[in-house]
C-alpha cells in the first residue's frame, strides 16, 4: 500500500501523505519552506479555528452558505480550535508573508474533516469555495493574530502578572520591619525598608498590567471583512460586523469590526504596540530579577541580604554551590522578549500598500512573548519571591556601618562636618554613631535618635 495519495490544485497534482487531512496547497508549502521546523503555536491554531467557525456560521445566517455545509465546517473548525487536529498543521512560520499557506492549511484540514462529518450526502465541501468563503488570507491571518494575542493575554498573562503583583505585596508586608541599606549607582545610600523596596517592584508589575490592558482596545478591532485589499470584495457588506458580534459571543471578549479595513490589513500597528508594552514589562522584570540576584549574592562575599530557596545544584565542579536559577531564567525570558519586539518592529515596517507581508513572524513572536512572560512571572512568584528568607543579621550590620547615614545629620552639623564623619567611619570600618560621638557635641541620645535607620525611611527631617 502506498503511503501517499494524489491531490490536485490549480497548479497540478501533488503527492500528499495518505492520512493527512491537508491537501495539495499545504503540501507545496511544506515542501517549499524547510526553514526552521517551527510551526504555529496552539494559541494561534485555536484562534484560526475560531475564525473559520465563526465565518461559517455568519455566512450561513446571511444565506451565503448552505446550512448543512456551514454546520459541518463549524464542527470541524471547532475541532481545530480545540487542538484535535494540530498534527495536520505542518507549515513553517517562515513562509509566505501573508500567511496564505497556513490559511490554506486550515481550509484544507477543515474541508476534509467537514466532509467526514457531513457524510456522502450533498455537495463536497471545498477548501476555497466553502471554508474560505467571504474571506482572504489577508484578513484571516491578521484577525487570528489579534484574537490569539487577546485570548492568551487575558487567560494567562494578566492573571499571572496579578499573581506576581500580589505575591510581591504580601512578601513586602512581612518585611516591613526590616531596614536595609539603600543603593544608588550600586553604592551605599540612605536606608529603606524591604517593604518599600518591594513596593517599587509591585508597582512596576501593576503598571505593566495597565500597559498590556491599554493595548487591548486597539487589538479588539478585527480586520475580518476586508478580504483581499480592504474593500470587502466577495463578501457580504454586513459580514465584518456580524463576524465580530458572533465571535464576541463565543469568546466573551468584546471584539468589533475594524473602523478602517485599509489600516487594519495594511499594518500591524496594534500588535506592534502590544509588543512594545510587553517589552516594557520585560524591562521591568529584568530589573526585579537582577535586584534579587544582587541581594542574594554571596553567600559570604556578596551582599548576602536574602537567601533564595536552593532549588538545584549550581555547579558540576564546585560542590555546595547554589545559583539564582529562577532569576536567571527570568532574565533570559526578558532578553528573548526584547529580541522578539525588535523582530516585530522590523516586521511592522514591512507593509507595502494594502498588506503587511511579515504576518507569520509577528504572530509567532508576539504569542511567544505573551506565553513566556506569563510562565516566567508565575514561576518567579512561586519559586522565588514566596520562599526566600532574609538574612537580618547581615542587613543590620551593613546598615550600622553605612557611612551615608550621616546624611540625617546635615541639618544638625552641616554637610562638610557630616562628610568628615562619613569618611572616618568608612576608613576605620566603624559605626557612624561611634565616630559622630567623637567628632560632634551632640549627645548619644541625640545621635541615636537622628541616626535611627527606621526613622530615615519615613522621609522629612530627623528631630
Amino acid at each position: 500500500m502506498s503511503d501517499y495519495r494524489i491531490e490536485k490544485d490549480s497548479m497540478g497534482e501533488v503527492k500528499v501523505p495518505k492520512n493527512a487531512y491537508y491537501g495539495a496547497q499545504t503540501q507545496r508549502a511544506f515542501d517549499n519552506f524547510p526553514i526552521s521546523g517551527i510551526v504555529f503555536s496552539r494559541e494561534f491554531i485555536e484562534a484560526l479555528g475560531l475564525v473559520k467557525q465563526t465565518a461559517a456560521r455568519v455566512n450561513s445566517d446571511l444565506g451565503k452558505l448552505d446550512p448543512s455545509i456551514a454546520d459541518a465546517i463549524s464542527k470541524a473548525a471547532r475541532e481545530v480550535a480545540e487542538g484535535k487536529l494540530d498534527e495536520h498543521f505542518v507549515v513553517d512560520i517562515f513562509q509566505t508573508g501573508s500567511g496564505t499557506s497556513t490559511n490554506m492549511n486550515a481550509n484544507e484540514v477543515i474541508a476534509r474533516r467537514a466532509n467526514e462529518l457531513k457524510g456522502d450526502s450533498g455537495v463536497e465541501i471545498h477548501p476555497n469555495d466553502h471554508v474560505n468563503f467571504g474571506q482572504s488570507s489577508n484578513d484571516v491571518i491578521p484577525t487570528a493574530i489579534r484574537v490569539a494575542a487577546i485570548l492568551t493575554a487575558t487567560r494567562r498573562l494578566l492573571p499571572d502578572l496579578k499573581h506576581l503583583h500580589d505575591t510581591l505585596v504580601e512578601k513586602g508586608k512581612k518585611m516591613a520591619h526590616i531596614v536595609k541599606t539603600g543603593r544608588t549607582h550600586l553604592m551605599d545610600a540612605m536606608p529603606v525598608t524591604l517593604e518599600q523596596e518591594f513596593s517599587g517592584y509591585a508597582r512596576q508589575i501593576e503598571l505593566g498590567i495597565h500597559r498590556v490592558e491599554s493595548t487591548l482596545a486597539r487589538m479588539k478591532e478585527l480586520p475580518q471583512g476586508g478580504t483581499a485589499v480592504g474593500t470587502g470584495i466577495n463578501t457580504d457588506q454586513n459580514f465584518g460586523s456580524r463576524f465580530a458580534k458572533m465571535l464576541s459571543e463565543t469568546t466573551k471578549v468584546e471584539f468589533q469590526e475594524a473602523k478602517n479595513h485599509f489600516e487594519a490589513q495594511s499594518t500591524v500597528d496594534a500588535p506592534v504596540e502590544m509588543s512594545g508594552q510587553l517589552k516594557t514589562l520585560a524591562v521591568s522584570l529584568m530589573k526585579i530579577g537582577n535586584d534579587l540576584r544582587w541581594m542574594n549574592s554571596g553567600p559570604n562575599s556578596g551582599l548576602g541580604e536574602i537567601q533564595l530557596e536552593a532549588l538545584q545544584p549550581g555547579s558540576s565542579i564546585m560542590p555546595g554551590k547554589v545559583n539564582p536559577v529562577v532569576e536567571e531564567s527570568l532574565t533570559m525570558v526578558c532578553a528573548q522578549v526584547i529580541g522578539n519586539d525588535s523582530a516585530i518592529t522590523v516586521a511592522g515596517q514591512s507593509g507595502n500598500f494594502e498588506l503587511n507581508v511579515m504576518l507569520p513572524v509577528v504572530a509567532h513572536n508576539l504569542l511567544e512573548s505573551i506565553r513566556v512572560l506569563a510562565n516566567a512571572s508565575r514561576n518567579l512568584a512561586d519559586r522565588s519571591v514566596k520562599n526566600f528568607t532574609v538574612r537580618e543579621n547581615n542587613i543590620r550590620q551593613m546598615v550600622g556601618k553605612n557611612p551615608i547615614l550621616v546624611t540625617a545629620l546635615n541639618p544638625l552639623i552641616g554637610y562638610d562636618k557630616a562628610a568628615e564623619i562619613a569618611k572616618k567611619a568608612y576608613t576605620e570600618d566603624r559605626a557612624v554613631l561611634d565616630v559622630a560621638l567623637e567628632m560632634t557635641d551632640l549627645s548619644e541620645d541625640e545621635l541615636a535618635k537622628a541616626l535611627d535607620p527606621i526613622n530615615m525611611t519615613k522621609g522629612g527631617f530627623s528631630e
